[in-house]
């Protein structure tokens, strides 16, 4: 089944007849097809993927099971959506809230014809949230491009390189290693800048004792890998090593507890407590693991605000850490996908604390 006759199978449950697609990471969700601009319609008998001249031929031969149809400034995606609406009698419309600007949505409730529109984004937000077989491949993929620079960059690191530098030695080991683009700028941090989760790469150099904390990730078949490894230069003191194995033991806990049926919020409980329980649960203040996709952060969240069940097919991070303000971070993570039993975790770097000699 395609991913197009998977919305279309959700449009009764939600009371549409008929689905517009307009933001980038659903349509290349829907259509399998990456364009930075283009609207596709799925109604219940039929899908239209509407492209400029600059993505045309190119969505021709990608797309299936959709007509395609060319958009000009004569004939616009409206006027293409208003042929559909009229052809299908088209009365409730289902439209992405969370993407569509407020212009967006004032030019189509004054252009299209006699017509409700519906927010929707969740019915989008709800089938992607279980991936398929091609989804996990290209993740895992684009997993291994990231492990594969981590390597590299750690022959990199040494005393006096700058975080600005690390970063830009592991994007340009990524895209030397087939990634097509950052999943997000990376954050590298170092010493007393490690204490902040997303902070800035700066022109601060690495120095011996330091801990780094690198978050990074690349795109490989429009999917985001993310990874997360924190390590040591030179050596790592008493109180360093604790809060790292802290850590390790929280996202260890936490991934002891995923499992389809389990709630988001329990597993981010079951790491907190670790954390909590060793003494630094102040210092742990975000989620453990958000969605990954073709977006870097989506649904399911591991979270104490989601007390919904993860899927089955669910592709989550799994990410504790601990911050100390004006000391260091520390945080470790990795990506699993949600099992009936358990979960498997794609990740294949050590996680053992490195500490760079």
């Amino acid at each position: 089944m395609s991913r197009f006759q998977k919305i279309a199978g959700k449009l009764e449950a939600y009371g549409l007849d008929a689905m517009m697609i307009t933001s980038e990471p659903n349509r290349l969700y829907a259509s399998q097809f990456h364009s930075t601009a283009g609207t596709a319609i799925v109604t219940k008998k039929k899908s239209y993927f509407f492209a400029d001249s600059r993505y045309i031929e190119a969505a021709g031969k990608q797309i299936g099971d959709a007509e395609i149809r060319l958009v000009t400034n004569e004939i616009t995606a409206v006027d293409l959506t208003n042929e559909v609406i009229k052809s299908y009698g088209i009365r409730k419309l289902g439209f992405e809230e969370k993407y569509a600007t407020v212009e967006e949505y004032d030019r189509w409730k004054e252009q299209l014809a006699d017509v409700e529109l519906i927010p929707a984004a969740a019915l989008l937000s709800e089938l992607r949230k279980s991936k398929d077989q091609e989804e996990i491949d290209n993740l895992i993929a684009a997993q291994r491009i990231a492990e594969k620079a981590l390597v590299e960059v750690i022959d990199f690191i040494k005393p006096g390189v700058t975080e600005k530098e690390i970063s830009a030695y592991l994007q340009y080991r990524m895209l030397c290693n087939g990634a097509e683009k950052m999943s997000f700028e990376p954050i590298v941090v170092s010493g007393i800048n490690s204490s902040m989760p997303h902070g800035v790469p700066s022109d601060k150099k690495v120095e011996t004792g330091d801990f780094i904390t690198m978050d990074f990730g690349c795109v490989y078949g429009g999917y985001c890998s993310d990874m997360t490894r924190t390590v040591a230069l030179g050596y790592a003191t008493e109180e360093m090593e604790k809060v790292y194995y802290t850590v390790l033991e929280a996202q260890k806990a936490g991934i002891a507890a995923t499992r389809a049926g389990v709630t988001g919020k329990a597993v981010h409980e079951a790491a907190a407590k670790v954390i909590t329980d060793a003494g630094y649960g102040e210092y742990f203040g975000h989620g453990f693991g958000h969605g990954v996709g073709v977006e870097i952060h989506e649904e399911p969240r591991a979270a104490l605000i989601n007390e919904n069940p993860l899927p089955v097919g669910a592709v989550i991070s799994a990410e504790p850490g601990i911050y100390i303000p004006g000391r260091f971070g520390v945080r470790i993570e990795d990506v699993v996908i949600v099992q009936e039993d358990g979960c498997m975790d794609i990740m294949e770097a050590p996680k053992e604390l490195l500490v760079i000699k």
